[in-house]
């Protein structure tokens, strides 16, 4: 699979957003675990999350709210994604949070990897110290894959959610960037 890693841009959106519904049609379903809290019969990406997406790229790195998105593009198709955001906790801009999704047909071919590793890679650039990530206890590909990029599970709550039946914890993990980075003052 050929495929580019490349930024968003706030005008394209809409195209993002029809991508992120069509993604979440395959959360939970046809042996797929599931990737988001959400019932598998939801209508797709909440307006408040899209909310967040939109006023997150304006803001700039470091503001509240601030938020970056990467696109996998096979030719002009968005096959994957992946995404930081600050944390919602003022004395904790030393860290950002972890987001991402690759799309059926472009899954176990290494593009999880390269997301990650495009947004690693630009959170030290930034002179960020950790990325954390919140994933749903039972997706087990999703954690295997933070393990190999060096995650380490930093918590678990068990029977966090109930959804369509079913107990579900979340499981914290975390990736230190670097020991001794220079600290950003609040």
């Amino acid at each position: 699979m050929t495929f580019t890693i490349r930024p968003l841009h706030s005008e394209e959106l809409a195209v993002f957003f029809h991508y992120l519904n069509d993604h979440l049609l395959d959360n939970g379903r046809d042996g797929a675990p599931l990737f988001q809290p959400m019932s598998r019969s939801s209508s797709g990406f909440p307006p408040e999350k899209a909310s967040g997406f939109s006023t997150g790229l304006q803001a700039h790195f470091g503001q509240p709210g601030w938020r970056r998105v990467w696109v996998a593009l096979e030719g002009e198709d968005i096959i994957g994604h992946i995404d930081l955001r600050s944390r919602p906790e003022p004395a904790a801009r030393h860290r950002c949070l972890l987001g991402m999704g690759v799309h059926r047909n472009a899954r176990r071919g290494g593009l999880g990897t390269a997301l990650v590793a495009t947004a690693v890679e630009w959170a030290r650039g930034q002179g960020l110290e950790w990325v954390d990530l919140e994933v749903l206890a039972g997706n087990a590909p999703a954690r295997g894959l933070y393990r190999k990029m060096g995650f380490q599970q930093t918590g678990e709550i068990e029977d966090l959610f109930r959804i369509d039946g079913e107990s579900l914890g979340y499981v914290f993990m975390s990736l230190q960037l670097a020991a001794g980075a220079d600290r950003m003052d609040v």
